[in-house]
């Protein structure tokens, strides 16, 4: 769908504080498969982790996502996913070694243009449902980068900047331009 944007790259580069920007500024947004299923599994103490089994945990990531995606709004205004399909198939696929990518990508497209968060040592912080340090990060950031434009995609990279302007400049890139009070109160109908 070409409303749907993904917002991916290295895991710990602010894309969740990005996402709840563009959540309080109106925009739907899609949290990351990754993340709910470790606090489900951990919730029930399941093995479905990435350091206990990484391919159980990949393949619950792919399915969730898979559910993510046919069941967002489709009305044409912009939803923003916390990573996706793609993300979960590369991965799948690198640790598999079966090929899985083209086709979750052609079946499930989201929006020409992706967004990656590059890394960020500053910011990056482990915690109980992150605990690969930045190396593996690392590692994920230069998988992504080099998958999404084999896969036809356009990517962006967010600059290392406040939240309040890497979600301008998401916005602004996708050409939703009128500042966010602005857009508001035009919905509203008022005059700006």
């Amino acid at each position: 769908m070409h409303s749907f944007v993904l917002i991916s790259g290295c895991s710990g580069g602010g894309k969740s504080t990005l996402l709840a920007e563009l959540q309080k500024r109106g925009h739907t947004v899609i949290q990351e498969p990754g993340r709910r299923i470790v606090q489900e599994q951990l919730a029930i103490q399941g093995s479905a982790l990435p350091w206990l089994d990484l391919e159980a945990f990949l393949q619950e990531a792919l399915k969730i996502a898979q559910t993510d995606y046919v069941t967002a709004a489709q009305d044409g205004s912009w939803v923003f996913f916390d990573r996706g399909l793609i993300d979960a198939a590369a991965a799948l696929q690198e640790l598999r070694g079966h090929p899985l990518l083209e086709a979750v990508s052609r079946a499930y497209p989201y929006h020409p243009r992706v967004f990656l968060t590059p890394p960020w040592p500053q910011i990056y912080k482990q915690d109980p449902e992150r605990r690969h340090d930045i190396n593996a990060a690392l590692h994920e950031y230069e998988r992504l980068t080099r998958i999404y434009p084999l896969l036809g995609y356009q990517v962006s990279i967010l600059p290392k900047t406040t939240v309040q302007k890497r979600a301008d400049f998401v916005l602004n890139t996708l050409g939703t331009t009128a500042p966010y009070k602005e857009r508001k109160a035009v919905k509203k109908g008022c005059q700006p």
